[in-house]
């Protein structure tokens, strides 16, 4: 039983292609399993967020990451009676355009990239689904629905101009309505990815050594999490104790989120989907006190975490990968496979065939990149 602000598949606006209507599954599911078998989520599976891949077995991959997100969107999607297809399809879909060496590839990507339009790595998703996936004999791309377009274009707010390059070409084709904010269910997604990194990064960052459980007891949330388990749980194993400390946070930002969004809904009282994207702000998110909470946690992170020394020396280590592939395949683009260059010889100047060389570097796994780099560079 759907809200009647929720997305309802009958209602879709459809794909920029026709095709005929599944017997099975609506168009949303179908969107979720396009991007379910797609080349791009498959190579989630050996890209990272902030080790490295080689570092170790048990910290998060995106894949990981992305999988958790959805389970989180589910949850929250279908206690507020909204499309949890939907809501799925988008936390799916959501880290796609991410380079490889997570967030220290796209900042050395955004930077060679500034001579060519640019690089954000949700345009990159929007690119992928609509251009750079081609498996379909009707179009390229995955063909998406209105709906997972809009949410993956701007599930954490409007976009303003001037517009990424990737979403500028989607908009043109298809009037995505940028300028407001997107359904309850991509607002969902939007969360759902804090939640899962909020809560992941402590749990990767304990296993790795960067902090102790003791750092946390310092802090809002966390600090009460392990007290809670502590008198609960008197002499608990650590791996016990840490792991049911970390699942109180986890439910405390989950839970939070959906107090805040029923309030909000029983005050706005909305009637369409149209009126959530009317609303002027999110309908989904964190109440002002555990937001506030939150970047507490959020900025001891940044300096013991995405800031340490030792990440920080791997950070340099990688970027220099990402640094050298790029310019070497912009002079060369030969280097690239077979199958990129007829993309090649239809490149009009050095801006497109830039965007060329971004697609396939971005596309790159850790792993992937670090071999062609030790290839070609020894």
């Amino acid at each position: 039983m759907l809200a009647p602000y929720a997305c309802h598949p009958g209602s879709s606006r459809g794909r920029l292609h026709a095709e005929r209507m599944s017997t099975f599954r609506s168009p949303f599911q179908r969107d979720r399993d396009r991007i379910i078998h797609s080349s791009a989520f498959r190579r989630l599976k050996h890209k990272t967020q902030v080790f490295v891949e080689h570092e170790g077995d048990y910290y998060r991959t995106r894949l990981t990451h992305t999988i958790e997100v959805a389970q989180v969107a589910r949850t929250i999607a279908g206690v507020l009676n909204l499309n949890t297809d939907l809501a799925e399809a988008i936390a799916l879909a959501h880290d796609l355009g991410h380079t490889p060496f997570g967030h220290t590839g796209e900042d050395a990507m955004e930077a060679l990239m500034v001579p060519y339009g640019g690089f954000d790595h949700n345009a990159q998703a929007m690119r992928i689904v609509t251009r750079l996936e081609r498996h379909y004999a009707d179009f390229d791309g995955l063909n998406l629905t209105w709906e997972s377009l809009e949410g993956i274009a701007k599930h954490n707010g409007p976009v303003a101009a001037p517009l990424p390059y990737a979403l500028a070409e989607a908009d043109a084709e298809w009037d995505l309505e940028l300028d407001s904010y997107a359904s309850a269910e991509a607002q969902v997604a939007a969360i759902a990815d804090d939640v899962a990194y909020s809560h992941h990064d402590l749990h990767d960052g304990l296993r790795s050594g960067l902090f102790t459980e003791g750092d946390l007891m310092g802090l809002p949330v966390t600090g009460p999490a392990f007290a809670e388990v502590d008198r609960i749980y008197p002499g608990l194993d650590p791996m016990r104790r840490r792991h049911e400390a970390l699942r109180r946070v986890f439910g405390r930002m989950v839970e939070d989120v959906i107090a805040v969004a029923r309030n909000r809904l029983e005050a706005a009282r909305p009637r369409s989907v149209d009126d959530i994207r009317g609303m002027g702000g999110t309908v989904i998110r964190f109440s002002k006190p555990l937001y506030q909470e939150l970047k507490v946690i959020r900025s001891f992170l940044f300096t013991r975490m995405y800031r340490a020394p030792s990440v920080m020396k791997e950070r340099a280590r990688v970027a220099q990968v990402i640094n050298d592939l790029f310019p070497l395949f912009l002079s060369r683009p030969a280097l690239l496979p077979a199958e990129w260059q007829p993309d090649i010889a239809r490149a009009a100047d050095e801006t497109a065939l830039a965007r060329i060389v971004a697609d396939y570097v971005a596309g790159m796994t850790d792993r992937f990149a670090l071999a062609e780099h030790q290839r070609l560079f020894g």
